[in-house]
């Protein structure tokens, strides 16, 4: 009989696979100084309404302020995450709509720091469908060959935001770890932003990781005195994609937005872009990282887990683990 892992109270390592500064030339890269030294964060620079100029351009921004900032380290290679004393960052894209049809584009941002990419945001484009499409027809054949390029040139193919064919189209096509950056459980709580179990196993055939994240209105838990239980939901569906798809493919992408109130005001301004199932609660509420780490009056995620019975081994595959396994499978050097 093996004997159980004595608990720990180390601070967890933390690989945020995404978060959201305001895609603004006035955002500021310090702000990622509320999570601890040691994490990993991953910042979008565009989705579905920024141009290529545009991404490139806070890009640019973002990588002149972190490389004059000793608190941050801009990732090049896997092996370059983790040094305690820094922030490790890299970027995103929510969408394809920066690469303006040209593939070659994927090399480009990769240079610069994006190590991962989804295809659509919410609606059908050039790539394929969005979860909050009525008709849902999955990847188109540009959509497979931007998943073909995405393997060459080593960037996480994405399936957060993409419809339901979609993100099995990806699955399908890949033939490296695909990731769901920041997605939910459809079994646990029904939103057409969350995955179906059988887009988890999917994911999982391919060895890849699936991020839970901490939106009130993906979770059930959206009105702002709600902090405490949109951790403690985090963790539920911590625990129903484990069950589901094993420990080595839950990770933690939390979504949280520094944008907040730029955000909500793009929902209430353009509700064509999302749908009641985003606007039907009203303004949108995060989990921020002082609540996710424990270090606000609350507890955190790590005390909820363990209380759900994850050993210390599993809860550091959570928080980091599993996507740093995913980013040296797939990320080049």
């Amino acid at each position: 009989m093996t004997d159980p892992e004595p608990e720990v109270t180390v601070r967890p390592f933390l690989w945020e696979q995404h978060c959201c500064l305001p895609l603004r030339p006035t955002a500021r890269i310090a702000e990622l100084a509320r999570y601890p030294l040691g994490s990993y964060v991953s910042v979008n620079v565009g989705y579905s309404g920024e141009t290529r100029a545009d991404s490139l351009a806070l890009l640019h921004s973002f990588r002149d302020q972190a490389a004059a900032d000793p608190r941050f380290r801009l990732v090049d290679v896997a092996s370059d995450i983790g040094a305690p004393e820094v922030i490790s960052v890299a970027f995103d894209l929510e969408d394809s709509a920066p690469l303006e049809g040209d593939l070659d584009n994927v090399e480009l941002f990769y240079d610069l720091g994006v190590r991962s990419l989804l295809p659509t945001y919410n609606h059908a484009n050039a790539a394929g469908c969005g979860c909050l499409d009525t008709v849902d027809t999955g990847l188109t054949a540009y959509g497979k060959d931007l998943v073909r390029k995405l393997n060459e040139v080593g960037m996480f193919v994405d399936g957060s935001h993409c419809s339901r064919r979609t993100g099995l189209d990806l699955a399908t096509h890949t033939d490296v770890p695909m990731i769901y950056s920041h997605s939910n459980f459809a079994g646990l709580w029904s939103h057409p932003r969350n995955i179906t179990d059988e887009q988890a196993r999917a994911c999982a055939a391919t060895g890849g990781v699936i991020g839970i994240n901490g939106v009130g209105i993906f979770l059930g838990h959206n009105a702002p005195q709600a902090r405490a239980e949109r951790v403690a939901a985090m963790a539920d569906h911590i625990r129903y994609g484990v069950d589901l798809v094993g420990i080595d493919h839950i990770g933690v992408g939390s979504d949280y937005s520094f944008d907040g109130p730029q955000f909500n005001a793009e929902i209430h301004e353009n509700p064509a872009a999302f749908s009641a199932a985003y606007t039907a609660w009203g303004p949108l509420h995060w989990t921020p990282p002082e609540d996710l780490l424990g270090d606000s009056d609350i507890p955190g995620l790590d005390t909820h887990l363990t209380d759900r019975g994850f050993t210390p081994t599993e809860r550091a595959a959570i928080f980091g683990a599993n996507f740093a396994r995913a980013a040296a499978q797939v990320w080049r050097g």
